[in-house]
């Protein structure tokens, strides 16, 4: 009976993980995006730093310079509640507002509000 059980729980476990892996495989490291205009600058699921931080590494705030640039995959990581997220970089080699060379990204949901553009 112990063996039946036990044979159940890791064929759940197994088939948990890789449900998991098959969502994050939607996206890969170096795919490319561009960030769309929003209503009020105001991305919900892009974690642009906030303005003090901005003014502190002496960037400058100006959310039309980044709107329609382009964007690539740096790296991915799954969060424990199944989100990718994932860190982004400009691909023209520059940095946001000039000050921050990655930023984090919900990348489902940034796609599915229009933030990102997929290419």
């Amino acid at each position: 009976m112990k063996q039946v059980f036990l044979l159940a729980l890791l064929l759940g476990l197994f088939s948990n993980a890789s449900v998991a892996q098959g969502e994050a495989a939607n996206f890969n490291a170096g795919d490319v995006f561009t960030i769309a205009k929003v209503e009020n600058n105001r991305y919900h699921h892009i974690n642009f730093p906030k303005n003090n931080f901005i003014r502190v590494k002496g960037g400058l705030i100006n959310y039309n310079s980044i709107i329609g640039e382009q964007v690539v995959i740096h790296s991915l990581k799954e969060k424990k509640n199944g989100k990718v997220v994932a860190c982004i970089k400009l691909s023209s080699g520059n940095k946001f507002f000039m000050s921050h060379r990655y930023v984090t990204v919900d990348i489902s949901e940034a796609i599915s509000t229009n933030e990102l553009l997929q290419n």
